[in-house]
């Protein structure tokens, strides 16, 4: 007698499928020669290419602040692989990050603010 297995039967050992991505939003901060060098755009191009959600912008102060939402593995190459190296030009001097537990109102893509 021949068994057949069919696609989607279950059986007692089988293992469940692996739970959705996790996610996070975080607030960074970054220092150093970070203005007039396209930090920004670098950091909108970059956040593109890893799926994030979020905003970018210049601060009075010449630093650069941002804020990353999607999955947890993306956000983490963006703030501790990309955003503390930067562009060619800059020259990153400190970054500070901070998660953001409430709940905020971001566009689809990520976009470019004005200087706060």
């Amino acid at each position: 007698m021949n068994v057949i297995a069919y696609a989607g039967a279950s059986s007692a050992g089988a293992t469940p499928p692996p739970p959705p991505p996790s996610s996070k939003t975080v607030r960074v901060l970054i220092k150093g020669r970070v203005q007039g060098v396209f930090f920004r755009d670098w950091t909108v191009e970059n956040a593109k290419q890893l799926g994030l959600r979020g905003w970018v912008r210049n601060r009075r102060d010449g630093s650069v602040e941002a804020v990353f939402s999607g999955r947890t593995d993306a956000v983490q190459e963006m703030v501790d692989r990309r955003c503390r190296v930067g562009p060619p030009h800059a020259a990153v001097t400190g970054l500070s990050s901070f998660p953001v537990e409430e709940e905020m109102d971001l566009n689809e893509s990520f976009q470019r603010k004005p200087t706060a």
